[in-house]
């Protein structure tokens, strides 16, 4: 290990390390003849799906999966053409979205699953809440626009970003041209370089990203629809993300007077990597506070 590696090794904190070092069940599951690969932790039952960002894939939760895991199963996949999973010819909301409610089922939760989803993921956790409602235990959704383009699509379609992938020489090359869109302070060093280590794969020629750039050729947010999605929602915004105050208030109409909303201080778009402790404070609250709301109607 490199001088820089074990100083960065040191300042990893406790609670990262022993998230890194629980234990994961892999799996994967077919939709519509694609193997659509998944991540699990926790006792099979009720739980929760994390659904990843555009570019991005499921190892961007390994440190916050295990901490929601202690009394719930936690999945977190990776949508087609991200990650492990395999590709398509062409890519939609819907489809993604069927694919979130199979993972669930495959990946061992009971009953009705509740979605996280951050950035293009929360749109198509609204999606899926408009499309699968009656089968969801609720969405909560991260810092995403919900019908406008996501920093990802807006980076692909200026080609500032998401172009024809390169092949880089070494893991090493590969690592340091890492960048996260929009850019971002990226708070510990450890979690970092653990998603940048992890998004990519050996390839001819070298290393390079694991991800289909044909993702992100959508027409705008089809089957987002105008009407409130058919499921309890929360909504996290991170202080310093895409989200204005403008839009945020779109959203909260969109929503609903019923939604939790509340606001990640702080926090990058990126929440799961500059404030990952406050972001899982949030979602346990608001799944400590559904889970109450279940038991307060539930028949005597």
């Amino acid at each position: 290990m490199s001088n820089t590696s074990v100083e960065e090794a040191q300042q990893a904190p406790e609670w990262f390390t022993k998230a890194l070092s629980t234990p994961a069940e892999t799996g994967s599951v077919d939709v519509e003849g694609v193997p659509v690969r998944f991540r699990a932790w926790g006792p099979v039952g009720p739980g929760i799906v994390l659904v990843h960002g555009g570019a991005a894939h499921s190892r961007w939760w390994d440190h916050i999966g295990p901490q929601l895991a202690a009394d719930r199963r936690v999945v977190a996949l990776d949508l087609t053409g991200h990650g492990d999973s395999g590709t398509r010819e062409s890519y939609g909301l819907a489809m993604w979205a069927r694919e979130i409610v199979e993972a669930a089922r495959a990946g061992g939760i009971e009953g009705k699953p509740i979605l996280v989803g951050h950035s293009m993921g929360g749109i198509i956790s609204f999606v899926a809440a408009d499309l699968n409602g009656d089968e969801l235990g609720g969405v909560v959704i991260i810092d995403s626009p919900v019908r406008a383009l996501t920093p990802e699509e807006e980076a692909s379609r200026k080609e500032n970003a998401f172009g024809p992938k390169k092949v880089y020489p070494t893991r090493e090359d590969a690592k340091a041209r890492f960048r996260f869109v929009p850019a971002q302070d990226t708070g510990l060093p450890c979690i970092r370089d653990h998603v940048a280590e992890t998004s990519m794969e050996a390839v001819d020629g070298g290393w390079s990203w694991k991800f289909d750039p044909r993702v992100f050729v959508r027409e705008g947010t089809g089957n987002v629809t105008d009407h409130r999605p058919r499921c309890r929602t929360a909504y996290f915004r991170a202080e310093n993300g895409i989200v204005s105050e403008e839009l945020m208030a779109d959203i909260r109409i969109l929503l609903g007077p019923e939604s939790i909303v509340a606001e990640i201080p702080e926090a990058g778009h990126h929440v799961m990597i500059d404030q990952p402790l406050p972001l899982v404070t949030g979602v346990r609250t608001v799944l400590g506070a559904w889970a109450a709301a279940d038991r307060s109607t539930a028949p005597i």
